[in-house]
């Protein structure tokens, strides 16, 4: 089996697997993050969204092959102590329910916060469209991103 070595979290490492693996798999069984959640498992729904080299992407179709190399970013390096400004926002606003696709949602924000000078209302429902929440706080998520993004650019 091949040694495949990327960062993550900022922390290099190396996994003995089958490039062909998912990164979710690689993440959760083989590195113990298991913030990241599998939901579909075809890359629709959003919920085991990562940053790969700062891009959200959904990890359960990304191949372990592809992000060797890379920077890989989880909900766990998100920040070190939880207090990521959309962390915060989605406290504040009481997005999570269920919680289970909260993670990929936060993630997923982050991208669009790092990526956009500006946000509004269709650029979020744009950026986030690929994130399922089958608990419906889409009302929650929007104003919890615009709340983080007033924080990050006042």
């Amino acid at each position: 089996m091949p040694t495949i070595a990327f960062h993550v979290n900022d922390e290099p490492r190396e996994v003995d697997a089958d490039g062909a693996m998912p990164l979710l798999w690689a993440l959760r069984d083989l590195l113990g993050l298991t913030g990241t959640k599998f939901g579909c498992g075809t890359g629709d729904c959003g919920a085991c969204t990562v940053h790969v080299d700062g891009r959200a992407q959904p990890s359960c179709v990304t191949e372990l092959s592809r992000v060797a190399g890379k920077q890989v970013r989880t909900i766990e390096g998100l920040s070190a102590n939880g207090d990521h400004p959309l962390q915060r926002a989605w406290q504040e606003h009481d997005v999570p329910q269920c919680g289970y696709c909260q993670a990929g949602q936060i993630m997923t924000a982050a991208a669009l916060l790092d990526s956009e000078a500006e946000v509004d209302d269709a650029r979020i429902d744009q950026a986030m469209s690929g994130n399922l929440c089958r608990c419906g706080t889409y009302q929650r998520i929007r104003a919890a991103i615009l709340a983080a993004a007033a924080e990050v650019r006042p």
